[in-house]
């Protein structure tokens, strides 16, 4: 499980981050100000992404972002910072994204998950009783092997990295057959029924939009 380090001083949207996030299958560790972050930071702890608010008290976000660099953890800033020379510090200091409040959940989880899969987009990934290699693009369930064509596969990911998430066929579409696909949406439809069979992964369909990966908390 990825490990999201929510540095934000706002009690109301740190705890609505960390939600989302845990719905979504990650894990978040927050903290509500900057010494307490630089603390955690120091500490040694493992955080796959860091989440950072600019204006932090005591110790601000663009402070921290050497040490997280030090550490090797990439950074995403979310501020209401929205003036051109804030974005410039905050992304020519490292940072691999800079979004302005207020901004949605969703564009933050595909955005995020981008950074995760430049920085960590390989090793092993569980969920549900399947074994998914993402290096080798195999997966496992139980000990039987489960054979999916490159484009299963892809979907397979999209939605395990999206769990617990409504994703309507337009997003789905683009992340997983690319922008310039042409095709009817209908391919989803068959690519999803496939994917339930073999996997047995309950993928279920949500009305008038698009389908969801429905797993435990």
């Amino acid at each position: 499980m990825y490990r999201i380090f929510v540095v934000e001083d706002d009690e109301a949207i740190s705890r609505l981050l960390c939600m989302n996030l845990s719905i979504a299958g990650y894990e978040p560790v927050p903290a509500m100000d900057g010494q307490e972050a630089l603390q955690m930071i120091q500490s040694g702890q493992r955080f796959d992404v860091a989440l950072l608010d600019v204006m932090l008290p005591g110790i601000d976000g663009f402070q921290l972002m050497e040490p997280l660099k030090a550490r090797g953890v990439p950074v995403i800033y979310l501020t209401a910072k929205n003036d051109l020379e804030s974005k410039l510090t905050g992304l020519t200091a490292g940072a691999e994204d800079y979004i302005v409040k207020p901004f949605e959940v969703m564009e933050l989880l595909v955005r995020m998950e981008k950074v995760l899969a430049r920085h960590c987009g390989g090793g092993t990934v569980t969920v549900s009783d399947l074994i998914i290699n993402v290096d080798e693009r195999t997966v496992v369930k139980g000990e039987e092997p489960i054979l999916l064509k490159p484009l299963e596969f892809d979907l397979l990911l999209f939605f395990v990295r999206n769990q617990n998430i409504a994703l309507t066929r337009e997003k789905i579409l683009t992340e997983v057959w690319g922008l310039d696909f042409y095709g009817e949406s209908r391919t989803i439809d068959i690519h999803v029924s496939q994917l339930r069979k073999k996997t047995g992964l309950p993928i279920v369909s949500v009305p008038k939009i698009g389908y969801r990966l429905e797993t435990a908390p």
